[in-house]
């Protein structure tokens, strides 16, 4: 198993991934640090645990919309036939979602033994 250091809002974090996986990670976690850098910026002086919370439900909302939308476009009856397009949105959709559920677990279970 792979190993990547990601920074987020400065501070460095050690992360297991499976092997080829490092730079999906990474391009992850500085998204998750813009995220915070975001609210960091607009909230001012709160504490690194509520930027993070606020990081996360953020990013729970996005994945909660993206979900929602791909449900709602598996359940509205096709006007013709489903185009390829449609078809590799809701792949990448699935995917995203399987990717950010394996990362959390990644991340707790590294908190957990740190």
């Amino acid at each position: 198993m792979a190993q990547v250091t990601v920074t987020i809002n400065g501070r460095s974090y050690p992360v297991a991934c499976g092997a080829g996986e490092e730079e999906r990670i990474r391009s992850l976690a500085e998204y998750v640090d813009k995220k915070v850098a975001t609210f960091a910026r607009d909230a001012g002086g709160v504490g690194e645990t509520r930027l993070l919370v606020l990081a996360s439900l953020m990013l729970a909302d996005e994945l909660a919309e993206a979900s929602e939308a791909l449900r709602r476009l598996r359940r509205a009856p096709p006007a013709s036939p489903e185009p390829s397009a449609e078809r590799a949105l809701a792949a990448g959709i699935e995917n995203l979602a399987a990717r950010v559920e394996a990362i959390a677990e990644r991340l707790e279970a590294s908190q957990v033994s740190s």
